[in-house]
Parts: structure tokens; sequence; C-alpha cells
């Protein structure tokens, strides 16, 4: 009844530790899925994202969200080591009255076109940094009045495979 009142759960120290190690993990975690090694394209471990968080003497914020930290961390450990989050991959179809000024706009937030068609419509293939979706995503729908199309052909591109050693 007391803590229905209150509101406060004791927590021991043991169990605090563990949800902070769960989390410091977790962070890791999120990290190594969007982040790669931009010489080579390919992910990193989440054992040496870990590491790298050790080495930047990174602590846990128990009320942040552990995605929330991931970027945080992302930011941090750009300081230290090659890592940058991986592109995503989009095709955007444009009318071709707007395609042309359009993707004008657009270009400043492309990474890489690896595609680009025109017939009746704009089609371009590109790689993106995550961050700048939903700027692309609000310019398309406005500049075209829902008549332009986004798709997400992937959420990251990364070099999958086995290392090649010379």
């Amino acid at each position: 009844v007391q803590i229905l009142l209150k509101g406060e759960l004791q927590v021991s120290d043991k169990e605090r530790h563990t949800q902070l190690e769960q989390m410091f993990r977790d962070i890791a975690t999120i990290v190594a899925d969007k982040c790669v090694n931009p010489e080579t394209k390919r992910p990193y471990t989440v054992i040496l994202i870990e590491r790298a968080m050790k080495d930047i003497h990174y602590s846990v914020k128990p009320h942040k969200s552990t995605k929330q930290q991931a970027l945080e961390v992302i930011r941090q450990l750009k300081e230290t080591m090659q890592i940058e989050r991986a592109h995503m991959r989009l095709r955007f179809i444009l009318p071709a009255k707007e395609g042309k000024k359009l993707k004008e706009k657009l270009k400043p937030l492309i990474k890489v076109i690896e595609n680009e068609d025109f017939h009746e419509q704009l089609e371009i293939v590109c790689l993106i940094d995550p961050g700048c979706f939903r700027e692309i995503d609000e310019l398309i729908r406005s500049e075209t009045k829902g008549k332009g199309t986004l798709e997400v052909l992937s959420l990251k591109d990364v070099e999958e495979g086995d290392e090649k050693l010379e």
C-alpha cells in the first residue's frame, strides 16, 4: 500500500547496475545496427561499439530513451573513430512538371544519385543520410501536392560478405 501511495520503489544497487548495463548494451546494439565504417561501408560489431563507448567514458542516462542516447553516442564516436549512419536507399517518382525544379531543391539532401530516369516523369534512385528523410518526404509532398511518390528501398546501405584480406 505504501508504494501505491508514495509511488516509489526502492531498487537495490545491483538491480540498478544490471539495468544500466542492459541499457548500455541496448545503446551499443542500436549504434551497431544503424552505422557503418564510411570507408568500407561495413557494419561494426556490437562488441567493438561497446569498447568504443567505454573508451569515450560514455555513461548511460537512465531517464532518456536508448534511441536518443544512441544518436548522441554516434555524434560522440565520430570524434574518435570512422563512423557514420548507414545511408538509406530511396526511390522517388516526380511528375514531369515539378520534377526538374524539385530535383534542385532535393540535391543538397542527397548523398549519391544511383540512377535517374526521365520519361513521362522523373524517377531517381539515391542514397541519403537518414536524418534528411523527413525533410525530403515533406518537400516531395508539398511541392507535388501529393502526386509524387517516395519509396524506401532499403533502410541501410551496407556491404555484406567477408572482408577480403590481402
